[in-house]
């Protein structure tokens, strides 16, 4: 179902729980609420979920390693759907709409399940470093907002702006401490880091020295803006310096020198 789900194909979910109350011997309602529980695993490891099975607030333990087994069996699975979708996204020619927006607070996005297990799950199997080390879906969220930034800017009448927008991360390689350089519509320079996930919003993602360095050393220009349910339909926010007002750093690796 999730596969059909996130590739848009056509499938009936009451015929599916109909399968599934004939193999297990239980009432429907009892299989709607363990899909849900399903869901909230899929959340905490910062991956998407059916439409329409809202993640339960609570939810079997256990369920994790039963999900997590699954995966690990099938590593390729999600980025290999990604990868299907990206092909027919890509057919199509209109750079993508991107509206960003303000970074989710506790007021304004209350979590849907209980955050403390959500966090602990994705600590426990470093959704972070999975996220970080996936090249594809860091590019390929890369070139959306480079899409998204050279649009925007045709659409504010700086055409001539639009033409000089670059793909640093791709063009120079890693180490400048963003991926986009663009522009305010007024010239003002604009450089950008993207994060990007599958997951929820409040899905953990990893910043480097470097980026936190060029961040601080260029707050008035630089921006942070974090793609999150890429693999559905990609939905955006932003973070300006300085960071800590946003985020908590946790420090995740330390440098080992002899004495």
């Amino acid at each position: 179902m999730l596969a059909n789900d996130l590739l848009g194909t056509p499938y009936n979910k009451a015929e599916y729980r109909r399968s599934l109350m004939r193999r297990v011997n239980r009432p429907e309602k009892a299989i709607e609420f363990k899909h849900q529980n399903v869901s909230a695993v899929l959340l905490g490891l910062g991956h998407p979920w059916i439409t329409g099975y809202k993640p339960a607030r609570n939810f079997q333990l256990s369920l994790v390693d039963v999900v997590v087994e699954y995966l690990h069996q099938h590593p390729d699975w999600f980025e290999a759907l990604g990868r299907e979708r990206g092909v027919r996204t890509s057919a199509v020619k209109e750079p993508p709409s991107l509206w960003i927006g303000p970074p989710p607070t506790f007021q304004n996005e209350p979590p849907p399940v209980d955050l403390a297990t959500a966090d602990a799950i994705a600590r426990k199997f470093d959704v972070a470093e999975r996220d970080a080390r996936n090249r594809d879906l860091g590019r390929r969220g890369e070139e959306f907002v480079l899409l998204h930034e050279r649009r925007a800017l045709g659409a504010a009448g700086r055409g001539d702006l639009a033409k000089l927008v670059r793909w640093i991360a791709d063009e120079d390689g890693d180490g400048a401490g963003y991926d986009i350089s663009s522009f305010e519509p007024d010239g003002a320079p604009r450089l950008i880091e993207v994060k990007t996930t599958n997951g929820w919003e409040r899905t953990p993602f990893h910043i480097t020295r470097n980026e936190l360095a060029v961040a601080d050393e260029m707050r008035d220009r630089w921006h942070l803006i974090r793609l999150w349910n890429f693999a559905r339909e990609p939905r955006a926010f932003a973070i300006r310096p300085p960071l800590e007002a946003h985020v908590a750093l946790t420090p995740t690796s330390f440098l080992a020198q002899l004495h």
